[in-house]
């Protein structure tokens, strides 16, 4: 079956990706995780509500360029294709 055909009948998932992450990114991970509960132990009730509003904003923001990268990608791919398939 072709790439196309595996796309077509939901084989393929273009937003997933390898779910097993470098050792690298396991330990920024990490840290942090573990960055952020020292940060929220030194905060006000209200440092720590705000705190989590930002986080929600990183989060949304970090969503959205990825999506903005794959769609650029996805692009570049193709305009690699049209060019390969003219020589």
């Amino acid at each position: 079956m072709s790439i196309l055909e595996e796309l077509w009948y939901g084989n393929v998932e273009p937003a997933e990706y390898d779910i097993s992450p470098s050792k690298e990114y396991k330990e920024l991970l990490q840290l942090i995780s573990r960055n952020e509960d020292k940060l929220l132990a030194t905060m006000t009730d209200a440092q720590k509500e705000l705190f989590v509003k930002y986080a929600d904003c990183v989060r949304e923001h970090q969503v959205m360029a990825e999506n903005m990268l794959f769609q650029n990608s996805f692009r570049l791919g193709a305009r690699i294709m049209l060019e390969v398939m003219r020589e």
